[in-house]
């Protein structure tokens, strides 16, 4: 690799490339020459007010080219960027701009007067001549940029990646190279690190990075569309994203030369139905905590059987070291899970100002034989014998149901093995000791029958695996980045729990036979003679058909208000009773 620093990775790309786009928003567009002279006077600026090596720069920026001027200048001035997305609450913020320690905070003038008060740079990027004498570069070694995790327990925490595992990562050979004909589209997060793909691999190419919606916004819109629109090629987008997308319009990424997957569990339907449409270009699954730098597995996606389970997250990249060990740190055989290990190039160098947490996550590599650190990724991995790795899911998911220890990835995929379920995520409830479980499921067909699905999934696997509540949903929650979102889905199972009331079997025909109808309408388990209707998810057309099935079944004909002043089963069941036997008076 030429290149040992970011700085010098972009220097040569405006050597090979100076007059090609370099980066585009919906207000501006950068030649690679341009954006090294806006960078140039921003990082002679920074060093003036004195940042020097291994300093942590802000960068609290709405998404756009002054994020891309910004990040390069302060790596010129020899600091470390730390990305700040302007969508994060005043708490969070703040919080990372103090715990980060950070020297300044370069950010846009309306957004100014709500910092703390620390060193501030109110900042827009200008057109810019070369500024001067060419500033000190960084070393491999050196801080490059300051990511923050999303805090799943406590505080969130900063990784520390230096130039030398940025470097691991964009000019990996693993990774489909890209072209200076390349254009590929920006839609993360600053503070995520997908980020780092879209900027350093596409900057290194000589290729084009375009800004477009942030992920949420492309959902609500007609991506393939978009993409066509803005001549996008190369994409890296969240998983949960795609199986979202391709659901509604399997052609969603056709124009695409490549797209990757990241960040969480790609669906094998949704492979299946995006390989057999128009899109033709390359699929990737990618795997990687962001303390490895972004990625450290991928798997190109050229198939998928119909009874798979999982799509592989892949094997290892170039200069990186995987391995798959039990609780005592040894080797587990080929075909038994463990948890990975990840050692070599891309491994960050830890937690900032977190000696203890990155001592913990950080272990000395032993089976390398070149020292340094193996990150330990808390996930349930298995290798196939072919080296290339299947994902099992999260080590500290793992729950006690009925005194079994059970994973619930391994609960998705059994449920999603169905073919009339697209996608499903699985939680546990419950006081310790007491704990069940709750799958939310997105089906696949719109006559999706829970009964049916609970029946295939007790013939095909053990009791205590069985969810006790399924929970259907149009689509999966996401959060800001486009993963998925736990908290959402437990507070929709929390509210569902609160909302209904003890259950009461049904104890007469017309509730048995109303229930069995509740059901199958609104596609749900368990309705006793205390549910109400419309909390279970009914609304006034289903409640239309509800009508219309009695009078066709039972004969008898309900005034029109009928479910909505008898919404609770029992009152419902009784309303239908009294009024068969006056139809049978009269």
């Amino acid at each position: 690799m030429s290149s040992k620093t970011l700085v010098e990775l972009f220097a040569q790309s405006v050597r090979s490339h100076p007059d090609a786009a370099a980066v585009t928003d919906d207000e501006q567009q950068l030649s690679y020459r341009e954006l090294d002279a806006r960078s140039d006077a921003l990082a002679h600026r920074l060093v003036e007010l004195g940042v020097v090596r291994e300093d942590r720069v802000a960068v609290h920026l709405r998404r756009g080219v002054d994020v891309v001027v910004a990040v390069l200048g302060v790596l010129k001035a020899g600091a470390a960027y730390l990305p700040i997305d302007t969508r994060y609450g005043e708490g969070r913020r703040n919080y990372m701009i103090t715990e980060g320690r950070v020297r300044l905070v370069i950010t846009e003038p309306d957004l100014a007067d709500d910092l703390p008060p620390d060193d501030v740079l109110r900042w827009r990027s200008e057109p810019a001549e070369r500024a001067g004498e060419p500033l000190p570069p960084p070393a491999p070694h050196d801080a490059a940029c300051v990511l923050y995790t999303s805090g799943s327990t406590g505080q969130p925490k900063a990784i520390v990646l230096e130039h030398r595992q940025m470097i691991a990562f964009t000019l990996n050979p693993v990774l489909p190279e890209l072209t200076p004909d390349d254009r590929t589209a920006q839609v993360a997060s600053i503070s995520f690190d997908p980020a780092n793909f879209e900027i350093w691999c596409t900057l290194a190419a000589g290729a084009e990075l375009v800004v477009l919606p942030s992920i949420p916004e492309l959902l609500d819109s007609d991506i393939q569309r978009e993409l066509k629109r803005r001549k996008i090629t190369v994409m890296l987008a969240p998983a949960i994203a795609i199986n979202h997308a391709v659901k509604v319009d399997r052609d969603s990424f056709a124009p695409l030369r490549i797209l990757h997957s990241g960040g969480d569990v790609l669906l094998p339907s949704t492979c299946r139905d995006l390989l057999a449409g128009r899109f033709s270009g390359r699929l990737f699954n990618l795997y990687g905590p962001a303390e490895t730098t972004t990625a450290c597995t991928a798997h190109e996606v050229t198939g998928i059987d119909d009874d798979a389970e999982s799509v592989p997250i892949g094997s290892a990249f170039d200069g990186y070291h995987l391995y798959v060990l039990d609780a005592g740190f040894k080797r587990v055989p080929v075909g038994e899970p463990g948890e990975l290990y990840v050692g070599g190039a891309g491994v960050s160098r830890g937690y900032l100002n977190r000696p203890e947490l990155t001592a913990e996550r950080f272990v000395p590599d032993a089976f390398s034989g070149e020292g340094g650190a193996m990150y330990r990724t808390g996930d349930r991995v298995r290798d196939r014998g072919d080296g290339v790795l299947e994902y099992l899911g999260r080590v500290d998911t793992q729950v006690k149901i009925r005194g079994y220890r059970v994973e619930p990835g391994e609960v998705e995929r059994a449920i999603c093995a169905n073919p009339d379920v697209r996608e499903a995520a699985v939680i546990a409830v419950g006081e310790v000791g007491d704990k069940r479980l709750v799958a939310f499921l997105v089906p696949a067909v719109d006559t999706l029958s829970l009964k049916e699905l609970r029946a295939d999934l007790e013939r095909r696997v053990a009791d205590f695996l069985v969810p006790s509540e399924f929970i259907v949903l149009p689509a999966m929650p996401t959060d800001a980045h486009g993963k998925r979102d736990w908290e959402d889905l437990g507070h929709t199972a929390s509210t569902r729990m609160r909302q209904r009331p003890d259950f009461v079997e049904p104890r007469t025909e017309t509730e048995r036979y109303l229930a069995d109808l509740w059901e199958r309408l609104l596609t749900v388990e368990h309705v006793g003679v205390h549910d109400d209707f419309f909390v279970l998810g009914g609304h006034s057309l289903l409640a239309v058909r509800v009508r219309s099935v009695v009078r066709k079944e039972l004969g008898v004909k309900l005034k029109p208000r009928a479910v909505f002043e008898s919404s609770v089963l029992e009152e419902l069941a009784q309303l239908v009773d009294r009024t068969r036997e006056e139809v049978l008076i009269s």
